[in-house]
């Protein structure tokens, strides 16, 4: 009979784990090295598996978008350095796939071979695999406070255009001090807080706010253009 094993798990809202790590890129101090920023620490099974080249391949062509969004990438997986380096290899010189080749990952791949990272945030899951860490996804943000945490199964790869969008929308609420609904993109109504008086409810309920729409007491939008959002999000924008 297997016994029950504790697995560290953080939390949203918790101080992103620190640690210090090699890389591909050099020495990480993490999450000292990226704060003021938002980064998207992610883990994937093993280097030379198809799933997870598919996904590093993706996250490498799309990180300038990321960047756009001041968000930096670091990736990890309990495979050795020289597993790195001979795996990022491989993928540039010989894999083209949906139309991406020559592929150059240049985001820092962790080294954890003996598993430390990996267990302090909770990617080593024993129902899935005692030797792999799971499709961990982490977005922190620039206090270093972990603001979203998403875990895929070894067997499915992710939806990168969704970890952006991610990102994008928290900083949207951060900014704006509201809330994001289902499937919200940049452009769409975004959810006012539900309203601290009886006054400013039924001023709202009344029309009497100006770009406010209530269907009822608890359920408000309004409308920040897509422009707006972009250029108070992006670094491409004005703020």
């Amino acid at each position: 009979m297997e016994e029950n094993v504790a697995i560290s798990m953080p939390r949203i809202g918790d101080k992103a784990p620190a640690f210090k790590a090699v890389t591909t890129q050099g020495e990480i101090n993490f999450p000292d090295d990226y704060m003021g920023g938002w980064v998207i620490l992610f883990s994937h099974p093993a280097d030379f598996t198809p799933v997870c080249t598919s996904e590093f391949m993706t996250f490498a062509s799309m990180e300038a978008k990321f960047a756009e969004a001041g968000c930096k990438l670091v990736g990890l997986s309990v495979d050795g350095l020289y597993s790195h380096i001979a795996w990022l290899r491989t993928i540039k010189d010989k894999i083209n796939y949906k139309g991406m080749k020559d592929v150059e990952v240049k985001f820092p791949l962790i080294e954890d071979i003996t598993m430390e990272v990996a267990k302090k945030y909770g990617m080593i899951q024993p129902g899935e695999s005692n030797t792999k860490a799971v499709r961990a996804v982490f977005v922190i943000d620039p206090k270093g406070i972990i603001r979203t945490i998403i875990y895929y199964p070894l067997s499915l790869g992710r939806n990168f255009d969704e970890l952006l969008r991610v990102v994008i929308a928290l900083k949207t609420a951060d900014a704006f001090s509201v809330a994001t609904p289902a499937d919200w993109r940049p452009g769409d109504d975004v959810i006012v807080p539900t309203a601290g008086s009886c006054g400013v409810a039924k001023e709202r309920m009344e029309g009497k706010q100006e770009g406010v729409t209530c269907h009822d007491w608890f359920f408000c939008t309004k409308k920040i253009d897509k422009a707006t959002v972009l250029n108070t999000v992006l670094k491409t924008g004005k703020a």
